[in-house]
C-alpha cells in the first residue's frame, strides 16, 4: 500500500490557491501484477464543504478516448459493469485520508488495470474556476521476483554456528533494486529482524541482533549472483525459531521515491538450540490484589535458575508498562523522577533481598497506584573488556492491583445563573455540599472546564488550607480579577467568571475532595465528588449585521432627512459598538468618514466635511445601538451615497479592547433635488402698430413663481424676418445688473431703452423710446428664475420664453388734403388777383409744407397733313416755397409782381400784382407734406394738387368769347348740346352702310375691306376756359 510522498503532500496541503486545483500521483508508475497498489489524489483551492467527493476513471490503451468509470465516493452506481464486482467485494475501494485527499486501492492488480487513470472532483464552487481533474499513467508489469530457500530443520547446541542460504532472482525489464532481509519467528510472535541488505546496499542488523552483528557474530554475505548466506556464530537459546528470508523488488517513481513493487518470503528453516544449563524462570508474587488508600503493598520478583551467584542478572520494575526502577548486576537501584521523589520521602523502596529475590515495596498506596505491575529479569554476560552484554530476558505475567479510595458520604449540588449567556456576560456558579462532612474533615474544591473537544482544563483550585491556585491557562486572567472564587460558608463555594468569552463555553465541573488527617499527621483524601453543568455562550458577532435605511431617499432643497443605522441583533447597552457614517459625494468615487459614534459614547467628526456639523445631528438610541443621522437644510453638498460601518468591540479582562467584527451596511443614495418649478410666463401674443417717434411698450408678465424669494433674470430679444434667431437687446440679471445686447449696441438703442419692474414683482416692462421704422419686428422675453441654495449660492431653477409681440412701426398715414375746388376769376388789367392754396387736412401737427404755384396755359401743336390741331397745356412754375420757407427764384415775367403770404399753418396765398393779358390761364398749387423722422431727417410724406383757378384778364372792351364764357346757359348751348345730335347722326349712317354692304358684298369691297374708315373723335379742351371739347370726324379713304 502506497501513501503520498511526505514532501508532495505537505506541499499540496500548504498551498493556498485562489482556484480549484486537483493533483494526482505523478506517473507513469510501474507496478507488478497481483500486487496491492494505491494512487493518491488531492484537491485544493476549493469552496464549499471541507469533505470533497472524488471519482476515479480509467482510459484503457485499447480505447484511449473512452472513459471507463471505476469508483466514486458519492455515487454507488458510478462503476461500470467490468468493475462493479471488484468494487462491491472491496477489491477496489477509496480510502479517505482527509476531507480533501483520498487513496485509490487496488488489492489485486491485474494486467487489464493498466491505462491512464483520471481523478475527478465534482464542483462545489460558486463558479467554475480552475482544474477539476488530473490524470496519470499506470503500467502493469509481470511479477518476476523469485525467493527460494531450502526448507529444513536444524538442531543446534548453544554456542554452535548456523549457516542458511537464500536465492533471489528477477527478470524485470525496468531498472529496479532488490532488498533482502532475514527474520526469526517463534509461533505467533512478531517476527524479529536478524539482518538485512537494503536496496541501497546498506547492511543493517535488527535491534535484537545489532550488538552481536557489531561483534561479528552475525553476518550476511553474497555468494554468487543471486545467492546470499546468513551466518550466526555462538548460538544462544534465544536464537531458537524459524528462520526465513524476505526479498522486495524496488522501483524508483517519477517523484524520485522508491516503491516496493513486490515483497516475497522463502520457506523457513526450523532451528532448535539446546541450552547448556543456562535456563532460568521468573515469578512475581504479592499478598493480595485489592487494597485501600494508605495501605502498604509488596511485590517480590523471584528468580529460579542454576548457579545464580555465578551469573549476572539485572531486573527492572514496571507500572502500567512505564519504568519504575531498574537494578543492575551491582544491585544499585535507579528510579525515574516521580518514583524517585516518593523513594526519597520513604514512601517507596526497591531492593535485592537475596541473590534470587527482588522486592518493590510501596508503604502508602494512593488511588493513582491502581494498575498493572511487573518485573523483567535479563541475564547479562560479561566480556573480556568488562562490559556487559544482554542475553536472554524474561518476565512473568502482570499482577494488577486495585486501590480503593476511602469512602466519603458527601453529595454535591451545582447551580449556575444561566445555561445560555451572551459573550461578555458574567458566569456565576454555586457548588454546595449537602451532607456527609466529617467533624475533622476539610474540603478542597477544584473548578474545571471540559470544552467541546473534550479537553479538560483546571480553572482554579481552593485547597483545604484556603489557598487559591489558578490554573495555568487562567493565571493571568485571575491576576486581573477576571476570576473570583469564594467560600460563602462551610461547604458552599462560588465561582464567578467576569467578561466571558466564547472559549469559556463547555461543561463546568465542581470537584470537591474530603480530606482527613491520618495518625502520622498527614492529610489523606477520603474521597471526591463532582457535579457539572453545561454552559453555552453565544458569540457577540453571531448574527451581527448592519442595515442603513431612510424614509426619504429623495428630498428637496432646505428639507431635512434622517438616516437610520440599524444594528442587529439587539445588543444590551453594555455591549460596545462604534458606528461610523461614511459619505461619498455625488460624482465622486471615494468614501470619507463623516461622523463616528465611538464605543465609549463619544462623537468624532471627520475633518473632510466640516460643513456637515452645522446642520447635522447624531443620536444613539438608549435601548439599542441604532444610530440616527439627521441632516437639515439639505443641499447639493449632502447629495450622494451614505453607508454606516459598525464595529463590535469587547473589553478584555486586562482592560484592553478587542475588535470582534465589523460590518458595512448597504449603500444608501440620497438625492437632493431642486424645487419643482412653478414658473409660468405669459404666452399671449399681441400686435402693436404705431407711428414712428412714438414709444414701443413691451411687457413681460410672470404669472406664477416657485417661491416668494425667487429672483428673475429677464432677457429681451427681437427677431427680424431676415434673421434666423432672435438678437439680444437687453439682459437684467437676477441681482438687477444690466447688460446691453449686441443688437442694442449695433442699432444704437442704448439711449432709447427704458426698463422697469413694477411693484407687484411679476411684471417687467421695456420701453423703446422714439420708435423708428427699422424697430419693427417680433419682440419676446426670456425669463430665468433664480433661487438661493441652502449653501447661499444662487442657482438657475427654470427658464421660460414669453409669447411674442409683433411690432410694426410705420410712418404716419398721409392724410394731406388740399382744396381741389375749381374757380373762375376775371380781372381787369393792372389789377391784382389772389391765388389761395388751402390745406384742408394734414397728417401731423409737426408737418411742414412745400408749396408751388403753377400757371397752365394752352398752346397749339401742329397735327397731320390734313391740318388737324390739338391743344396742349404748358405748365409754368410761378413761385415755389420749400418746407424750410426758402423761396425759389422768380421767373422774369413775374419778377416784382408776386407777393407770398402764410395766413395760417394751412393757408397759403400768392398775390399776382399788375395783371396783364399774358396772365390769363389756369392756376393751381402743388403741396408737399414733409415730416422729420426720429433722427431729425426730413422726408416727404405726401403731395397733393389743388383745384384750378381760371383767371381771365380783360382789357378795356368786351369780346364774344368773354360773353359766352360769362353766361352759363349760353356756354352749354354752344358747346355741349350739339354732341348728342351728331352722335345719333353718325350711328344712323353706319347702320345704313352696313346693310348695303351685306346686300352687295361682291361689288362693294375687295377682300372684305370696309368701305368707310372712321377716325375716333378728338377731344380738344380750351386752355383758356372750360369749353366743351370739339368733336371732329374725318372721312376715311376707300381703297
Amino acid at each position: 500500500m502506497r501513501t503520498p510522498p511526505p514532501g508532495s503532500l505537505l506541499l499540496l496541503l500548504g498551498m493556498a490557491l485562489a482556484q480549484r486545483q486537483v493533483a494526482v500521483q505523478e506517473g507513469p508508475l510501474y507496478r507488478t501484477e497481483g500486487s496491492h497498489i494505491t494512487l493518491w489524489c488531492k484537491v485544493s483551492g476549493y469552496q464549499g464543504p471541507a469533505e470533497q467527493n472524488f471519482q476515479w476513471s480509467i482510459y484503457l490503451p485499447s480505447a484511449p478516448e473512452r472513459e471507463v468509470q471505476i469508483v466514486s465516493t458519492v455515487d454507488p452506481s458510478f462503476p461500470y459493469a467490468i468493475y462493479t464486482q471488484r468494487v462491491r467485494s472491496r477489491g477496489i475501494y477509496v480510502e479517505r485520508v482527509q476531507g480533501d485527499a483520498v487513496l485509490l486501492h487496488i488489492t489485486d492488480l491485474q494486467d487489464r488495470d493498466a491505462g491512464e487513470y483520471e481523478c475527478h472532483t465534482p464542483n462545489t464552487d460558486e463558479r467554475y474556476f480552475g482544474s477539476y481533474s488530473a490524470k496519470m499513467n499506470l503500467v502493469v508489469i509481470p511479477d518476476s521476483l523469485r525467493v527460494t530457500a531450502v526448507p529444513q530443520t536444524l538442531n543446534k547446541v548453544e554456542h554452535d554456528s548456523l549457516e542458511l542460504k537464500c536465492e533471489v532472482s528477477k527478470s524485470t525489464v525496468q531498472h529496479s533494486h532488490v532488498s533482502i532481509a532475514w527474520y526469526r519467528q517463534r509461533g505467533s510472535e512478531v517476527p524479529v529482524e536478524v539482518i538485512s541488505l537494503s536496496r541501497d546496499f546498506v547492511l543493517r542488523a535488527g535491534s535484537v541482533y545489532a550488538q552481536r552483528q557489531a561483534t561479528g557474530d552475525v553476518r550476511l554475505d553474497k555468494v554468487g549472483e543471486t545467492t546470499s548466506k546468513l551466518t550466526i556464530y555462538n548460538l544462544h537459546p534465544s536464537d531458537q525459531g524459524e528462520f526465513y528470508c524476505e526479498a522486495a523488488e524496488w522501483i524508483q517513481d517519477p517523484d524520485k521515491t522508491w516503491y516496493a513493487m513486490t515483497r516475497k518470503r522463502s520457506q523457513g528453516a526450523i532451528v532448535n538450540v539446546q541450552a547448556t544449563d543456562k535456563e532460568f524462570s521468573v515469578r512475581l508474587e504479592t499478598d493480595k490484589r485489592t487494597y485501600i488508600v494508605g495501605e502498604p503493598v509488596e511485590f517480590r520478583c523471584i528468580l529460579e535458575a542454576q548457579n545464580v551467584p555465578d551469573r549476572y542478572f539485572s531486573i527492572s520494575w514496571a507500572f502500567n508498562s512505564s519504568l519504575i526502577a531498574s537494578l543492575g548486576p551491582n544491585a544499585v537501584p535507579v528510579l525515574n523522577n516521580e518514583f524517585a521523589q516518593r523513594e526519597a520521602l520513604g514512601q517507596l523502596k526497591v531492593a535485592k533481598e537475596s541473590d534470587n529475590i527482588f522486592v518493590l515495596k510501596i508503604y502508602r498506596l494512593r488511588l493513582e497506584d491502581s494498575g498493572k505491575y511487573n518485573c523483567r529479569v535479563t541475564e547479562r554476560e560479561k566480556t573480556v573488556t568488562g562490559d556487559f552484554i544482554d542475553k536472554e530476558s524474561k518476565r512473568p505475567k502482570n499482577i494488577p492491583i486495585t486501590v480503593l479510595p476511602l469512602k466519603t458520604s458527601i453529595s454535591l449540588e451545582i447551580i449556575n445563573n444561566a445555561s445560555n449567556v451572551l459573550e461578555g456576560e458574567s458566569l456565576r456558579f454555586g457548588c454546595n455540599v449537602r451532607a456527609g462532612i466529617g467533624p475533622q474533615s476539610r474540603l478542597s474544591v477544584a473548578w474545571q472546564l471540559v470544552d467541546k473537544l473534550n479537553r479538560r482544563s483546571e480553572i482554579v483550585r481552593l485547597d483545604r488550607e484556603g489557598t487559591l491556585q489558578p490554573g495555568p491557562s487562567y493565571a493571568e486572567r485571575s491576576s486581573y480579577g477576571g476570576i473570583q472564587v469564594e467560600q460563602v460558608r462551610p461547604g458552599s463555594f462560588t465561582l464567578e467568571i467576569f467578561n466571558s468569552v466564547k472559549a469559556d463555553e463547555g461543561h463546568y465541573e465542581c470537584r470537591v475532595a474530603e480530606w482527613t488527617r491520618t495518625l502520622d499527621g498527614e492529610w489523606q483524601m477520603v474521597g471526591e465528588r463532582h457535579a457539572g453543568t453545561p454552559v453555552s455562550i453565544t458569540a457577540l458577532e453571531a448574527g451581527f449585521a448592519v442595515t442603513a435605511i431612510s424614509r426619504t431617499p429623495g428630498v428637496t432643497y432646505n428639507e431635512s432627512f434622517d438616516l437610520q443605522c440599524i444594528i442587529k441583533p439587539h445588543y444590551p447597552s453594555w455591549v460596545p459598538v462604534s458606528v461610523t457614517w461614511r459619505f461619498q459625494p455625488a460624482g465622486s468615487t471615494e468614501f470619507h468618514d463623516l461622523v463616528t459614534f465611538t464605543r465609549d459614547g463619544g462623537v468624532q467628526w471627520g475633518d473632510r466635511y466640516m460643513g456637515f456639523r452645522t446642520r447635522t445631528a447624531i443620536e444613539k438610541a438608549e435601548s439599542s445601538n441604532n444610530v440616527r443621522l439627521s441632516i437639515s437644510r439639505a443641499s447639493d453638498t449632502e447629495a450622494g451615497k451614505y453607508q454606516c460601518v459598525a464595529e463590535l468591540w469587547r473589553k478584555n479582562y486586562n482592560s484592553s479592547w478587542t475588535r470582534l467584527a465589523d460590518r458595512t451596511s448597504n449603500l444608501l443614495e440620497i438625492r437632493v433635488l431642486r424645487p419643482v418649478t412653478k414658473l409660468q410666463v405669459s404666452k399671449s401674443k399681441r400686435s402693436i402698430t404705431l407711428v414712428e417717434n412714438r414709444p414701443i411698450p413691451l411687457n413681460c408678465s410672470v404669472k406664477s413663481q416657485t417661491s416668494p424669494d425667487s429672483h428673475f433674470a429677464v432677457l429681451w430679444y427681437v427677431h427680424k424676418p431676415s434673421d434666423a434667431d432672435g438678437k439680444l437687446i437687453l439682459k437684467t440679471t437676477h441681482n438687477s445688473a444690466f447688460e446691453y445686447g449686441t443688437y442694442a449696441e449695433e442699432e444704437g438703442l442704448r439711449g432709447r431703452l427704458q426698463f422697469e419692474r413694477l411693484a407687484s414683482g411679476g411684471l417687467f416692462s421695456l420701453t423703446v423710446q422714439r420708435a423708428e421704422v427699422r424697430d419693427s419686428g417680433s419682440y419676446y422675453c426670456h425669463v430665468e428664475e433664480w433661487l438661493l441654495s441652502p449653501n447661499h449660492a444662487w442657482y438657475k431653477l427654470a427658464e421660460e420664453v414669453s409669447g411674442r409681440t409683433e411690432v410694426t412701426v410705420k410712418q404716419p398715414d398721409p392724410t394731406l388734403q388740399v382744396d381741389t375746388a375749381t374757380a373762375n376769376l376775371t380781372v381787369q388789367e393792372k389789377e391784382s388777383f389772389p391765388l389761395d392754396c388751402s390745406i384742408l387736412s394734414r397728417s401731423s401737427p409737426e408737418s411742414h409744407f412745400a408749396v408751388t404755384w403753377y400757371n397752365l396755359r394752352a398752346k397749339e401743336v401742329g397735327g397731320h397733313a390734313e391740318d388737324n390741331e390739338e391743344e396742349e397745356e404748358e405748365r409754368e412754375a410761378v413761385l415755389s416755397v420749400g418746407p424750410d420757407a426758402v423761396f425759389s427764384p422768380e421767373a422774369s415775367r413775374w419778377e416784382g409782381r408776386l407777393r407770398f403770404q402764410r395766413l395760417s399753418a394751412v393757408l397759403f396765398r400768392l398775390t399776382v400784382l399788375q395783371a396783364g393779358g399774358a396772365d390769363t390761364g389756369n392756376y393751381s398749387c402743388h403741396v408737399e407734406e414733409w415730416l422729420a423722422d426720429p433722427n431729425g431727417v426730413w422726408y416727404r410724406l405726401a403731395e397733393e394738387e389743388s383745384g384750378t383757378v381760371a383767371v381771365h384778364v380783360q382789357d378795356a372792351g368786351s369780346t364774344l368769347q368773354s360773353v359766352i364764357c360769362s353766361n352759363d346757359a349760353l356756354f352749354y348751348f354752344v358747346f355741349f348740346y350739339p354732341f348728342p345730335i351728331f352722335g345719333i347722326l353718325i350711328i344712323t349712317i353706319l347702320l345704313v352702310r352696313f346693310k348695303s354692304r351685306n346686300s352687295n358684298k361682291n361689288s362693294e369691297g375687295k377682300n372684305g375691306v370696309p368701305l368707310l374708315w372712321i377716325k375716333e373723335p378728338h377731344l380738344n379742351y380750351s386752355p383758356t376756359c372750360l369749353e366743351p371739347p370739339v368733336l371732329s370726324i374725318h372721312p376715311g379713304t376707300i381703297d
